[in-house]
């Protein structure tokens, strides 16, 4: 894995708090971008839009839509916005697996596969579902956080609440369970942890977007009903 090395040159701007992703197609080749994050492109790119998932995303209710820009024979720009503030990572994968949190996908080479990673129902009663997109193969990876972007280098064993997972290695396996229990899990506040465990990296984000929702909600103006 190399964060250097790149198959499409790119500048990310405005990092880290609204990371803002340029990216150079090469003449002849395609880009695979995360639905609705292109904010700006070259008149010379076409696209067209696959669908990733297949029955796993029916069933789980989650969604994976990429769009494929490709560069006609001159090199083509495009830029791409992430749909929450934060920060853009960038991976270089060699015959590797990573696995990035489904809303955090941004965009990587056309030798990456990915696809939905359905985690049955370990994040039930929290509310936060496990539904990872597993990039796999050998070429450019990005992804987006909401916030601020931490990578650790895990050697035994790490803690992380499912809700600020960004992405992991595959060499690292895991265990879902709540904090302290059923009650804790219901009254606490808290949900789900991934224990992880080996040897690899984790890249968490700094937020969290049900828990923003939850404070902007007190300030939500409520129309007050007439008698």
């Amino acid at each position: 894995m190399d964060t250097v090395k790149t198959d499409f040159p790119y500048t990310i701007d405005s990092s880290p708090d609204y990371a803002f992703l340029n990216v150079t197609i090469p003449g002849g080749k395609t880009l695979r971008v995360e639905a609705e994050a292109m904010a700006a492109m070259n008149t010379s790119i076409s696209m067209k839009t696959k669908m990733k998932g297949g029955l796993k995303r029916m069933f789980s209710g989650e969604k994976l839509f990429i769009n494929e820009y490709s560069a006609g024979t001159d090199d083509a720009y495009i830029g791409l916005a992430p749909g929450t503030p934060g920060d853009i990572a960038h991976l270089y994968l060699e015959n590797e697996t990573v696995f990035v949190q489904n809303g955090s996908f941004l965009a990587s080479g056309p030798d990456i596969e990915t696809g939905i990673e359905f985690q049955g129902f370990k994040g039930f009663f929290s509310g936060e579902k496990l539904f990872m997109i597993r990039c796999s193969g050998t070429g450019d990876l990005w992804f987006n956080t909401y916030g601020g972007l931490i990578e650790i280098d895990v050697k035994d064993q790490y803690v992380v609440d499912t809700g600020f997972i960004v992405a992991f290695t595959e060499s690292l396996s895991y265990t879902v369970r709540s904090v302290g229990g059923m009650k804790s899990l219901f009254f606490s506040g808290e949900g789900l942890v991934c224990r992880f465990s080996g040897e690899g990296k984790v890249w968490i984000q700094t937020r969290l977007t049900p828990a923003f929702v939850r404070w902007a909600d007190a300030f939500r103006r409520v129309e007050k009903k007439s008698n």
